[in-house]
């Protein structure tokens, strides 16, 4: 018996040696993103915590929430004031009623800065989502009997995707003579004045100071806080200013607007700065 066991263990593992060696699972790194300039990997990575922020964090979801509830008390208050004409809200798209986080999640991810293609790949999808209690004061307000005019810096070419976006999320006049994009300059003052020529302008809504008013472009003394100072009161009483850790003017008042140059421009600044 005890022979008998010995041949059996040992064709066991005559066995076992001679087995094909199975395949080992290894994993696939993805595909290597396109190279990009260093500088243009860096400025990606420097923006990479304001992109979490505000894609993931339950602060920008409440703080959204919390301007459109103030949007409501201060429209009601106005709606209140004398006017002939009707009654209208502006607002601006880009992280004011649109999300476009996922696309600067998309640069940070794959080292690349903003560029008018790749940006319009993004806008052309037409798939962003409602930011946090938009939808729901715009239907307020237009239930009170407001227009809803989106003034927007986005290129014409964008406009019919842009329209199409707002459309399939059901927000209130989301149509052609409605959605006013970039002709030919960024300031927005005149389509404003546009509006405001038919309408009682009841609130302004946006994510930059611009959005109400042009004079905040010039931050060459102490960053433009001191327009706010001058504005005050109706900032106060008829703009609601949205986060946006991403982009803005206000980056733009410290890093410029040419990409090469930012990260020095930004090491310059922390250098100055630093206590």
């Amino acid at each position: 018996m005890k022979k008998n066991h010995f041949l059996a263990y040992a064709v066991i593992l005559v066995a076992i040696a001679c087995r094909a060696p199975q395949p080992v699972a290894v994993a696939v790194p993805p595909p290597p993103p396109t190279i990009y300039a260093d500088w243009q990997q860096r400025i990606s990575q420097q923006n990479a915590d304001a992109v979490i922020y505000q894609h993931t964090s339950a602060e920008i979801h409440r703080l959204y929430e919390q301007c459109y509830e103030l949007a409501r008390l201060r429209l009601n208050v106005n709606l209140q004031h004398p006017h002939t004409l009707p009654p209208a809200v502006i607002v601006d798209i880009d992280e004011t009623v649109l999300d476009n986080s996922p696309y600067q999640m998309t640069n940070t991810a794959t080292g690349r800065t903003y560029t008018q293609a790749n940006w319009n790949e993004w806008t052309f999808m037409a798939s962003a989502k409602a930011l946090p209690g938009s939808l729901e004061f715009l239907r307020y307000a237009a239930s009170k009997g407001c227009e809803v005019f989106y003034i927007s810096n986005r290129s014409m070419a964008e406009k019919n995707a842009t329209v199409k976006n707002l459309h399939e999320l059901e927000f209130p006049n989301a149509d052609d003579a409605h959605v006013m994009c970039m002709d030919t300059e960024s300031d927005k003052t005149k389509r404003r004045a546009t509006v405001s020529a038919n309408h009682f302008v009841a609130l302004l809504v946006g994510d930059q100071l611009r959005d109400f008013d042009e004079r905040f472009k010039d931050r060459s003394t102490d960053f433009g806080k001191p327009t706010i100072a001058t504005l005050r009161d109706t900032l106060r009483d008829y703009f609601i200013l949205l986060p946006n850790p991403m982009y803005g003017t206000w980056l733009d008042a410290v890093s410029g607007k040419t990409d090469s140059l930012k990260v020095s421009r930004k090491a310059e600044f922390f250098e100055h700065n630093h206590y």
